[in-house]
């Protein structure tokens, strides 16, 4: 007997031929009913428009304008649309295909009851909760001002919407979360009942000209905390400010999750390949030395090997090798970015809307030479993810690139209003310093590069630019120093090196770099 699919908020019901939200039944007609069952159920491919004519009209002659029409309904049957494609996605000239995470309820025969047997029915058992599978609780409203009601349930339904945007994410949607509104939760039964891994919730609190909010995220198998943050700012634009909280919460909680499904696939016996990309993605996190970039190209290739589509490992691949190349790690910095750039393409390729495979591909072109193009990508990353707040940063280098280091900073800085500890923070201040030096603003370019060292000392790029900066202003027992700390994070380096791998042919950039090279030969930095 077939049995019910579970995706969002939603159940699938074939054999009863329903979908409901929640407890909430869907009007859905046949035709749309067999399209999605369709689509659903070969959710592991790509479906051509033949596929679905044959499956669902039987073979018979149907026109794109019907197709689109009954694809439309689908998707606006389980709260998609075909600009958002969060569910359906269509690749053109090749088909769609169902994306949203799939669990399937499992089914048990009912005992029956006393001496008179009666018709088995079935009823769900408990399955495993799905990878970053999470509930968003609506915040609470801490202000004492009923007034306030509006922008709490807008930080929380936001919040909702963003977390969903994390590949593999299985977030339970807005309508079923508010159901608990002002309920008191007891979060591992709440964590059976919706067959979540997790739980978020929060306050909110205005005083005077400034809101504070407070999240905490909790595991609902244990109960226990993982992890909680608390954000103080001052009132002024209160969409803005609401924006950049939701955002910057969802970066974070990113990261954390990312590192809590590690910890759980580190306990797994026969890990998948997700679990292994979980893994290989927490290792990366812990910073962009050899040691952690080789830990965590073992743990992708190894989802490869398993899964040689799989997109999340793809993009791990490409992300180590982009780091290998551009941290000047390798002699010849080609290999591993035309490394990257291949894997980032196929990925696309399976995901043509995936954002951060826009990204990473935004990313190599970048620093190949081809600053107009990354910007290009960038800029479509963000279109699909506005909390991509590398692809800000991003623009802000190419832009350094062009020649338009006066225009660096303010993309920087609104890189890290929306993620202030991000894992490549320290990369972005250094840039924002990089941007100063070569424009002569050299104590500016001081600033910047302190900052950089200080969020992450084990950056060598960011010592050898301190020190040039620090030689062209005048002492250079610090310039010395910084030079001499470079070294010892990266032995290998110098200034040919350095030279031989400029990432444009801009007459202003390839200035910029005179002072620099001049700034670290002051310094001591070896000529090679």
């Amino acid at each position: 007997m077939a049995v019910p699919f579970l995706f969002e908020d939603y159940t699938f019901d074939s054999c009863r031929r329903e979908l409901r939200r929640g407890a909430e039944l869907v009007p859905i007609t046949p035709q749309v009913f067999d399209l999605l069952d369709y689509l659903i159920r070969n959710r592991e491919r790509v479906v051509s428009k033949d596929d679905l004519i044959s499956a669902v009209w039987n073979g018979r002659i149907v026109s794109d304008a019907a197709l689109t029409t009954r694809l439309n309904a689908a998707r606006t049957a389980i709260g998609d649309s075909g600009e958002k494609q969060r569910l359906i996605k269509t690749l053109p000239r090749k088909g769609f295909r169902f994306v949203g995470a799939v669990q399937e309820a499992q089914t048990v025969a009912v005992e029956p009851v006393g001496s008179v047997a009666r018709s088995s029915e079935t009823t769900p058992t408990p399955v495993s909760p799905p990878h970053l599978s999470i509930v968003v609780l609506p915040f609470v409203n801490l202000s004492g001002d009923p007034e306030q009601e509006y922008f709490v349930d807008g930080v929380t339904e936001s919040l909702t919407t963003d977390l969903s945007r994390i590949s593999h994410s299985f977030v339970i949607g807005r309508h079923t979360a508010f159901t608990f509104k002002g309920k008191p939760v007891d979060m591992r039964k709440l964590g059976r009942e919706l067959n979540v891994r997790y739980v978020l919730e929060g306050s909110v609190q205005r005083g005077g000209e400034r809101i504070r909010v407070n999240v905490q995220l909790v595991d609902a198998e244990s109960g226990n905390h993982l992890w909680a943050e608390r954000f103080d700012k001052p009132i002024a634009d209160v969409f803005d400010m609401q924006d950049e909280i939701v955002s910057r919460l969802a970066n974070t909680l990113n990261t954390q999750l990312i590192e809590a499904e590690a910890r759980r696939a580190e306990r797994t016996l026969h890990p998948d390949a997700l679990d292994l990309c979980f893994r290989g993605r927490a290792c990366f996190h812990k910073g962009l030395t050899n040691e952690y970039l080789a830990q965590a190209r073992g743990f992708f290739e190894r989802a490869l090997a398993i899964d040689p589509n799989s997109i999340g490992a793809l993009l791990g691949t490409a992300v180590v090798d982009f780091n290998i190349g551009v941290n000047f790690f390798t002699e010849d910095r080609a290999v591993p970015l035309a490394a990257a750039e291949a894997a980032a393409i196929k990925a696309l390729s399976l995901a043509p809307q995936h954002a951060r495979a826009h990204l990473y591909l935004g990313a190599v072109h970048i620093y190949t030479a081809r600053a107009a193009q990354g910007i290009a990508e960038c800029e479509q990353a963000l279109a699909l993810d506005r909390n991509l707040t590398g692809a800000h940063a991003l623009i802000g280098i190419a832009k350094h690139f062009l020649g338009r280091s006066d225009e660096t900073e303010a993309h920087i800085r609104d890189a890290l209003r929306l993620s202030p500890r991000d894992i490549f923070a320290h990369r972005w201040m250094m840039f924002a310093g990089v941007a100063e030096l070569w424009r002569g603003e050299d104590a500016e370019a001081v600033v910047w590069l302190r900052r950089s060292i200080e969020v992450n000392r084990n950056f060598p790029l960011a010592h050898f630019h301190l020190s040039a900066a620090l030689a062209l202003l005048g002492p250079t027992h610090e310039a010395r120093a910084a030079a001499k700390d470079g070294m010892a994070l990266d032995p290998g380096f110098t200034i040919r090196r350095y030279r031989a791998n400029a990432v444009s042919d801009n007459p202003i950039f390839l200035a910029g770099r005179e002072r620099a090279y001049e700034g670290m030969r002051m310094a001591g930095v070896p000529e090679g």
